[in-house]
């Protein structure tokens, strides 16, 4: 039951090329950046990243696309990270881009057990090119795919040693679904309490989900746009 890893790194030990990774965040609100640094510093390569962004050019996911690990990336808003839009651009980088709802439900159905779901979202663009179309209740849907990963890279505030967790405000958008979908999930929290400490109606992730838990180093708090008013 106790699940608890020293750090980052050694939660990782088993992460190869070629993994499928689940990493939450909203922006650079709620990423796991101890792991993602710990993943930067492993090495680790032909990566497929799915994340609703890219995180910003110096930050967030942008240090793995810097270092040229990330083969794939899923994802819904890409556009604060210059060096993704570059390797894009270039032919470096495949990318599939997804409505922001449709990737939270493709996410969630893969912690569910549903492989696949019609949604309307989609009928009619480029997003529904190549998938069955049907007639639902009078609308045209796209079936969509469910998303699981290898390993899934989640963010909380608190969390104790059996796994449970609790997500703070923004954090919480896409970690709990990710923590279901992923084959091993590995939580890194800002404070790790004892068994019991947490109230259990509080609790967003059952520890059920989670294999690995770490606390993780205090890190300063990244904007991704600071916007001032000017001085009088």
């Amino acid at each position: 039951m106790d699940k608890v890893f020293e750090s980052a790194e050694a939660a990782i030990f088993d992460l190869a090329d070629g993994a499928t990774i689940l990493v939450s965040g909203f922006g650079l609100c709620g990423n796991p950046e101890n792991l993602i640094t710990a993943l930067r510093d492993r090495g680790s390569r032909g990566l497929t990243i799915v994340s609703n962004n890219a995180g910003v050019t110096d930050d967030g996911l942008g240090v793995l696309l810097q270092s040229r690990q990330v083969r794939k990336m899923v994802s819904s808003y890409v556009g604060e990270n210059k060096e993704f839009e570059r390797q894009f651009l270039a032919g470096e980088l495949e990318v599939e881009l997804n409505p922001q709802g449709t990737l939270a439900e493709r996410i969630r159905a893969g912690g569910a057990g549903i492989p696949a779901f019609f949604t309307p979202t989609g009928y009619g663009t480029v997003v529904a090119e190549g998938k069955e179309t049907r007639e639902i209740g009078g609308r045209m849907c796209v079936l969509e795919q469910a998303i699981r990963g290898d390993f899934a890279f989640v963010k909380a505030w608190k969390g104790d040693r059996w796994g449970n967790l609790v997500f703070r405000k923004t954090a919480r958008n896409f970690a709990p679904m990710m923590a279901s979908a992923g084959m091993i999930t590995i939580a890194e929290v800002e404070e790790l309490v004892e068994p019991g400490e947490l109230d259990p109606d509080q609790i967003h992730t059952p520890g059920i989900y989670v294999q690995r838990i770490f606390e993780g180093k205090r890190h300063r708090k990244p904007i991704e746009q600071r916007t001032v008013r000017p001085r009088p």
